[in-house]
C-alpha cells in the first residue's frame, strides 16, 4: 500500500492562479506523499496534453513521488453529442495522454444520468448495455496499452454500489474494475461501509474523502453545500473531521486484500494546503491502528 493524493485537492489554487499542477507536484512530495494521481490536466497555453503530460512525468521524477491514476469524464449515453462510437474514441485518445503520464490506471465516469426529454434509457436497468458495450471497448484498448481502467462510485446516476457492481460484472473483463470514493456513496445517500465491503472485491484504487453532513429536514446551511440525490446536504471535509467511517472502510478495504494506491481527495472549504495536511496526519493514524504501514 502506498498513500497518494490527487490533484484535485489543490484544484483551487491551480484555478485561483496560485499554483500549478506542476507546483503540486513538489508541494505533494514535499508534504510526504508517495504518489500523486491527476484528475484531468490544466494544460498551459504552449503545450499539448501529450507534451504536458511528458512534463508532469518528468517532475515527478524529479520530486521522487510515483504517478498514479489518471481521472477524465465520459457520458457513455450523452457524450460526442450521444455518439457512442466516437465517445470510446475520445477515451481511447485519453488513453495516450495516461500512457504520456506513466499512469499505471485510467478512471472515467459511465454516464451521469437521464436527460429529460431526451430519447435514451431513463432507469439504470436500461441503460445499463450501452454502458457496458462503451467500458468494455475502452478497457480492451486500455489492456493493450498495460493500462487498468476502472469507473468511480460517482455521478448519482452511477454511484450505488449495487450499480457500480452490476456495471463492472456486465463488462466482464479482468482490466476493468471500481475506484472506492468511501465518501461518494453519501452523494446517493448510502452506507460507506456497506458500500465499500460490496466492491472490495473489484477495487482497483481507492480514494479516501470525508464529507460533513446535514438531513434535507434542516434549513439550507448555505454556501459550500450541495444536496445529495435524495436532497440530503454535503459539505466537503477534512479527513476525521466528517462523517465517513474512514478506518471502518480502510479495514474492509484491507481484509479483501486490497493493497493498491490509499489517495487522499480533499473537497473542503479549508486552505486547501492545511487541509490536505491534516488529513494525511489523521490518514496516517488510522492506517497505524489497522497495522497497515505504507510500503518504502
Amino acid at each position: 500500500m502506498k498513500i497518494g493524493v490527487s490533484s484535485y485537492s489543490f484544484s483551487r489554487l491551480t484555478r485561483a492562479g496560485k499554483m500549478t499542477q506542476l507546483d503540486a507536484v513538489k508541494k505533494a512530495a514535499e508534504m510526504g506523499f508517495q504518489v500523486i494521481e491527476f484528475a484531468g490536466l490544466e494544460v498551459p497555453e504552449g503545450d499539448t496534453p501529450l507534451s504536458y503530460a511528458a512534463k508532469l512525468r518528468e517532475a515527478c521524477a524529479a520530486a521522487g513521488i510515483g504517478m498514479g491514476n489518471y481521472s477524465i469524464p465520459a457520458d457513455f449515453l450523452y457524450g460526442s453529442d450521444g455518439d457512442l462510437d466516437a465517445e470510446v474514441e475520445r477515451l481511447a485518445g485519453e488513453l495516450k495522454v495516461a500512457q504520456a503520464l506513466g499512469a499505471p490506471g485510467m478512471r472515467h465516469d459511465a454516464t451521469y444520468g437521464y436527460k429529460p426529454g431526451a430519447k435514451t434509457p431513463k432507469g439504470f436497468a436500461d441503460a445499463l448495455p450501452r454502458l457496458a458495450k462503451g467500458c468494455r471497448a475502452v478497457t480492451e484498448r486500455a489492456a493493450e496499452l498495460g493500462i487498468r481502467t476502472m469507473v468511480e462510485n460517482h455521478g448519482f446516476f452511477c454511484q450505488d454500489s449495487a450499480r457500480v457492481e452490476a456495471l463492472i460484472n456486465r463488462v466482464a473483463h479482468e482490466n476493468f474494475g471500481a475506484l472506492i470514493d468511501m465518501g461518494n456513496f453519501l452523494c446517493a445517500d448510502e452506507d460507506p461501509a456497506q458500500a465499500v465491503a460490496r466492491l472490495a472485491p473489484y477495487q482497483f484504487h481507492a480514494h479516501v474523502k470525508d464529507f460533513h453532513y446535514k438531513p434535507g429536514t434542516a434549513a439550507d446551511p448555505g454556501r459550500g453545500w450541495f444536496r445529495t440525490r435524495a436532497g440530503n446536504f454535503l459539505r466537503g471535509a477534512i479527513i476525521g473531521h466528517g462523517v465517513v467511517p474512514v478506518g471502518q472502510c480502510l479495514r474492509l478495504m484491507r481484509e479483501a486484500g486490497y493493497d493498491g494506491t490509499v489517495s487522499i481527495e480533499f473537497e473542503g472549504i479549508e486552505d486547501p494546503v492545511e487541509g490536505i495536511g491534516i488529513g494525511l496526519e489523521n490518514l496516517k493514524k488510522y492506517l497505524s491502528a489497522l497495522s497497515w504501514a505504507p510500503q518504502a
